[in-house]
């Protein structure tokens, strides 16, 4: 009986222990997205706000934050609670005006049930343009 206890602990153990390294290889793997998606641009000072005139071209990185891409601009925001952003959500943005804020209302559904999954807090956006080559 002890042994059959001793195994279903170190069953539990395991079975917990693979769902945190498949959750830093979700996360791992979309952060690396995120920087395919800005290689060869440079960072500029994060703002609070940022003009969204196409709001169509906003996409949710899962367990990283949200990207806009304003054509020549891509602006990275990330969640202050990653974890909980996943791929299903949609967010959902109660914007004033023709700017996207920070601190705009954001919630997320699920795109197949179409049920609320939570509240979308974001920290600062952070402008990539593409880096000037030098050409001599």
């Amino acid at each position: 009986m002890k042994n059959l206890i001793a195994l279903a602990a170190a069953g539990a153990t395991l079975a917990l222990g693979a769902t945190t390294a498949q959750a830093e290889t979700r996360q791992e793997r979309n952060e690396a997205r995120l920087a395919e998606m800005i290689e060869g641009r440079v960072a500029g000072e994060p703002q609070s706000c940022v003009s969204a005139f196409r709001s169509n071209n906003i996409e949710v990185i899962p367990y990283v934050g949200i990207v806009y891409d304003a054509g020549d601009t891509i602006y990275v925001a990330r969640a202050t609670r990653p974890e909980r952003l996943r791929s299903s959500d949609v967010p959902i943005i109660e914007r004033f005006g023709s700017q996207l804020c920070r601190n705009d209302v954001m919630r997320t559904i699920d795109r197949y049930s179409g049920f609320t999954t939570g509240a979308l807090f974001l920290e600062d956006f952070v402008p990539y343009t593409k880096a000037e080559t030098a050409e001599g």
